[in-house]
């Protein structure tokens, strides 16, 4: 797979949001299958993103493999979501969503909540491994969750805003 760097992935970032950077790197060149994949604050901003598949859009004109455009569009599908889900488990009283999956003919789109709002979104092919791809996707909430601070996720803002 020819995984690229997430975006405003770079130097001058603390420990912590290198380390989450290695991690989504990790997610992405581990598990086959994975299209684009968008870590989303709370209120919607995109905090780590990676598409792998960018690297190969020379290479094949025409064809799309991602949302539209880029990692933000990811970002506000997965933010989307988690509302509408989040929504529909407080009206059926069902508590909190940890997971929200999404099949398609053309590929899969799963959500899974990180901590305080924090979603991981995953764009993936429609002949993937779904119980692999959530497999990973928990092992990423389990190691992420407890490091994305306030502080955190304000430096991840702002390096992807500089990063534009």
């Amino acid at each position: 797979m020819n995984a690229q760097a997430p975006t405003a992935y770079g130097h001058g970032l603390s420990s912590q949001a290198q380390n989450l950077h290695w991690l989504l790197t990790n997610l992405v060149d581990e598990v086959p299958g994975i299209r684009s994949v968008a870590v989303v604050s709370s209120d919607g901003l995109l905090l780590l993103s990676s598409d792998p598949d960018r690297a190969d859009e020379a290479a094949r004109p025409g064809e799309r493999d991602g949302p539209r455009g880029s990692s933000a569009d990811l970002a506000t599908i997965v933010s989307g979501l988690g509302s509408l889900t989040n929504g529909a488990a407080k009206l059926m009283e069902g508590g909190a969503v940890k997971q929200t999956m999404i099949t398609m003919d053309e590929g899969s789109l799963f959500v899974m909540s990180i901590s305080d709002g924090s979603l991981l979104g995953v764009h993936a092919t429609p002949d993937c491994d779904m119980n692999v791809i959530a497999y990973h996707m928990a092992l990423f909430v389990g190691r992420a969750g407890h490091v994305l601070t306030p502080e955190l996720r304000s430096e991840l803002r702002k390096s992807m805003e500089n990063a534009k």
